[in-house]
């Protein structure tokens, strides 16, 4: 028993004297920066990649796109001191340890599309309605 003990902790050594002489260097790049106006108190960053949120210190939420241009601010209360982003691109919480709250936000995102050289039917100031179905299966 006492054999098997010397043995483990024999190879247990060699195997930690291999893992730290095999450790390797970090090689790093910027590969982007956002020039803020306003200083930055936190960042979340949407599940799926596409935009960036970042809390200012004038309690102004901007959104950025993932390739790094401004798309729009919101505007939430000085005691707003964390972001958070949630499990979809829509969704952001905002916490205050002051409040002591979690806000849950949820975020609409609206996109124009150019239809003016677009085949209609129908007089051409008639009203449209765009229905979104975000839950179907």
């Amino acid at each position: 028993m006492k054999s098997k003990c010397v043995t483990l902790a024999v190879i247990w050594v060699i195997g930690l004297a291999l893992i730290s002489g095999s450790m390797a260097s970090v090689e790093w790049d910027v590969h982007n920066t956002l020039k803020l106006e306003k200083s930055p108190c936190d960042v979340a960053f949407s599940a799926n990649g596409r935009w960036i949120f970042v809390l200012t210190d004038k309690s102004n939420i901007l959104i950025y796109s993932a390739d790094g241009k401004l798309k729009d601010s919101i505007t939430v209360g000085n005691h707003i001191d964390a972001i958070k982003a949630g499990p979809k691109e829509d969704i952001l919480f905002v916490t205050s340890r002051k409040d002591k709250t979690i806000q849950q936000i949820h975020i609409e995102f609206i996109y124009d599309i150019d239809v003016s050289d677009s085949p209609f039917k129908g007089p051409a100031d008639g009203p449209v309605v765009i229905t979104v179905f975000s839950d179907f299966q």
